[in-house]
C-alpha cells in the first residue's frame, strides 16, 4: 500500500513558458514541456501552444514528383504524336520572329507572308492534338505563350514597318501598342474563359493577325489614317465581349451568300477584302444586339 501510495503522490509537473528575468512577469508562452517526476528517468515532451506553427523536418529522400507533360500512356507513338504537335506551336513561334526580323529589315510583305504561315501552323497544331488524341494543358500554355509572341507582337511589328512611311511613327506605334495590349489581354481572358463551341467573345487573336497580315501582304488602297483607325478598331474588337461566329457556322451559310465574295474577289479582291472584313465585324454587335432583344 505504501508503496502504491508514494506512485499515487508521484506529479507531473507542467511548465508553461518561461518568467523574465528583467521584469519577473510570465513571458508569452510559446510552447509547455511536461515532465514526469517519476522512479525512471525524466522525459521531456514538447506541445506546442495553439497558434504555434510546428516545424515538421522533410524527409531527406523525399524528391517532388516531377508533372507529366502528355498525360495518359507513355506510349512511342504517342510520344511521336505529342513532339509533332508541338513542333507545329514551336515552327509557329520561329515564323514570328523570322517576320520581325524581315520587318526590321525592310521587307514587310514577306514578314506578313510569314505571319500568314504561323497562322497555319497555329491552326494545324491545335487540329493534330484533337486528331491525335494528345491534347494537353502544356500544349495549351505552349499555344497561347506562341501566339502572343507571333500575333501579339510580330504582327504590330509587321504593320508599324508598313506604316512607317504613310502616318506618323508616333500615332503607328500607339495603334500597334494598342494591338499587342489588346492580344495579351483576349489570350488571358481566353485562358480563364469558359469556352463555347459556337462563338468567340471578341475577334480571336488569330484572325486579327491574318486579317492584318492579308491587308500588308495585298496593300491596301486606302489612306494611311484609314489604315490606322482600321488598326485600332481590330484592337478593341479582340478585347470586346460582342459574340462572333466561328469558321465552322461561317462555312455552314447558304451557297448564295458565297457567290458574292467570290465574284467580287475576281473583279476586285482589295476592296472585297475590306468589305468581307468590315461585314464580320459589325457582325458582333448585331449578334449582341439580337441576344439582348430576346
Amino acid at each position: 500500500m505504501r508503496r502504491g501510495g508514494t506512485l499515487a503522490r508521484q506529479a507531473l509537473m507542467v511548465r508553461v513558458g518561461r518568467r523574465s528575468a528583467e521584469t519577473g512577469r510570465a513571458a508569452t508562452a510559446t510552447r509547455a514541456e511536461v515532465l514526469y517526476t517519476g522512479p525512471e528517468p525524466v522525459r521531456v515532451v514538447t506541445i506546442p501552444a495553439p497558434g504555434v506553427p510546428v516545424d515538421v523536418p522533410a524527409a531527406e529522400d523525399s524528391v517532388p514528383a516531377p508533372i507529366p507533360l502528355l498525360p495518359g500512356e507513355h506510349t512511342m507513338s504517342r510520344r511521336v504524336s505529342f513532339a509533332l504537335v508541338n513542333a507545329c506551336t514551336l515552327a509557329s513561334l520561329g515564323l514570328g520572329l523570322l517576320a520581325i526580323f524581315l520587318a526590321m529589315d525592310g521587307e514587310p510583305r514577306l514578314a506578313a507572308a510569314c505571319l500568314v504561315a504561323c497562322v497555319v501552323f497555329d491552326g494545324l497544331d491545335g487540329a493534330l492534338a484533337r486528331k491525335l488524341g494528345v491534347a494537353s494543358p502544356f500544349g495549351a500554355q505552349m499555344d497561347s505563350l506562341a501566339d502572343m509572341c507571333s500575333f501579339g507582337l510580330a504582327a504590330p511589328v509587321v504593320v508599324y514597318a508598313s506604316l512607317a512611311d504613310s502616318v506618323p511613327p508616333a500615332a503607328a506605334a500607339i495603334a500597334c501598342a494598342l494591338v499587342a495590349g489588346c492580344a495579351a489581354i483576349r489570350l488571358a481572358r481566353f485562358n480563364v474563359s469558359p469556352k463555347d463551341g459556337r462563338f468567340f467573345c471578341g475577334v480571336p487573336t488569330t484572325m486579327a493577325a491574318a486579317v492584318l497580315a492579308l491587308a500588308v501582304l495585298i496593300g491596301l488602297p486606302l489612306p494611311g489614317m484609314a489604315l490606322l483607325a482600321g488598326v485600332a478598331l481590330l484592337a478593341f474588337a479582340m478585347v470586346s465581349s460582342f459574340p462572333y461566329a466561328k469558321l465552322a457556322r461561317v462555312v455552314k451559310l447558304p451557297p448564295w451568300l458565297w457567290l458574292l465574295p467570290i465574284v467580287g474577289a475576281l473583279v476586285e479582291p482589295r476592296m472585297t477584302f475590306v468589305l468581307i472584313v468590315a461585314t464580320y465585324l459589325v457582325s458582333g454587335p448585331i449578334l449582341w444586339m439580337k441576344a439582348k432583344r430576346v
